[in-house]
């Protein structure tokens, strides 16, 4: 009987992963009202909860796990990136000009620090050549620049999954981060969004934690973060990596 079951689940994986998620977010906003009067946001007690039950998962995470199978579409790449680019639908071109030279300026000092905090993490943990603090300097800006970087310089399998690494960490505390720091960073406007999500980047981490934070500044801060990572691409693997070169051999 519970074979069964399972086996119905695993055929209809994705509409079971859809009824989950809906009802850890509706659990999640049920807490947030009952026992925290809205000070936590519910949609941060749901990514709490959903990086907890990951942890637990195994290799490919809770859709290791027969029932959960549908997780692992509705968690991949195809559906994140059209709810990335989706976000670009809510934002106003009006609020977008008025943040000018600016969002430009931070796109780039985004870039460029988080390339250097990465590559001097690898550097101190003994990856002192070139290709290896570029690669793993990339992958503090995204994760997925990461590996791009990594793939056009030539380095080694173990330091590209070094620089995943470190971009799905700073996803993760960019998450769980910005709903608390939010009111003190003035984060409270789409102009503010955008300067964050050009300065941090992590479209993923930018965009879960705006959510949290109000759900109306996601696509500003999701539509800079996304440059950002645009502007990773083009700059780690060939300015910042000649750069680097000059120092390290």
């Amino acid at each position: 009987m519970m074979n069964d079951f399972i086996k119905i689940l695993d055929k209809n994986g994705l509409v079971f992963a859809f009824l989950v998620v809906g009802v850890i977010m509706y659990l999640s906003y049920y807490v947030s009202k009952k026992l925290t009067k809205s000070k936590i946001p519910g949609a941060a007690i749901a990514i709490s909860v959903g990086l907890v039950i990951a942890y637990f998962g195994g290799e490919k995470g809770v859709a290791s796990i027969p029932a959960f199978s549908g997780m692992a579409l509705l968690g991949g790449s195809m559906l994140r990136d059209f709810s990335i680019v989706s976000t670009a639908l809510g934002a106003s071109f009006h609020e977008i000009k008025k943040t000018g030279w600016v969002g430009f300026i931070v796109l780039v000092l985004g870039t460029v620090v988080a390339f250097l905090v990465g590559g001097s993490i690898g550097y101190a943990m003994g990856y002192i050549d070139a290709k290896s603090f570029a690669t793993i300097g990339a992958g503090a800006c995204t994760f997925i620049v990461g590996p791009v970087t990594g793939s056009a310089l030539g380095a080694t399998s173990d330091v590209i999954a070094i620089s995943i690494a470190i971009g799905v960490i700073k996803s993760i505390l960019v998450t769980i981060a910005t709903p608390f720091v939010a009111k003190r960073l003035g984060i409270d406007n789409p102009q503010t969004a955008m300067v964050f999500g050009g300065l941090i980047g992590s479209t993923s981490g930018v965009s879960a934690g705006l959510a949290a934070t109000d759900v109306k500044l996601v696509p500003y801060g999701a539509l800079t973060a996304t440059f950002h990572t645009a502007m990773g691409c083009l700059l780690c693997p060939s300015i910042l990596y000649f750069i680097v070169q000059l120092f390290l051999p």
